[in-house]
């Protein structure tokens, strides 16, 4: 028996669509991780790119649950002695709703040059356009 490893010409990249409207926070984002990576395909390979692009959509209509609009915080860094910047999640939804749901998927792909090169296939936006209708993306139930 030999393994079937996928050839690059032979992966299939489909479209999904999720509207994120009323979804958990966490949950929609593993889902989301799992389709990127592929892991959802029968002929997935860790070391290959093998994942779909995903269209979110209603990005700033995501739920948390318990008391994390207050207490989950997002840190950045200057780079730059004291350059610590902080903004909470009911901040974040304000300034950036689809950054949101970017760094949950974001911490959930490989920490290596495939995980950035998986997060360039999520598209977030707000609201219900979007503008990927020439791919004729599916509509993902989750």
């Amino acid at each position: 028996m030999k393994t079937y490893v996928p050839k690059k010409k032979d992966i299939k990249r489909n479209w999904w669509l999720v509207d994120a409207k009323g979804k958990t926070l966490g949950r929609l984002a593993s889902k989301i991780a799992t389709i990127l990576k592929g892991k959802h395909k029968p002929d997935f390979v860790n070391y290959l790119d093998t994942g779909d692009f995903v269209v979110v959509i209603n990005a700033e209509k995501i739920v948390v649950t318990g008391k994390k609009e207050s207490d989950k915080i997002y840190y950045r860094h200057s780079g730059y002695p004291g350059g610590i910047k902080e903004m909470t999640l009911s901040e974040m939804r304000e300034k950036k709703p689809e950054e949101i749901l970017r760094h949950a998927v974001k911490g959930m792909l490989p920490k290596n040059a495939m995980g950035r090169k998986l997060l360039k296939k999520l598209k977030v936006y707000t609201g219900e356009e979007h503008p990927h209708k020439a791919q004729n993306p599916e509509i993902l139930n989750i």
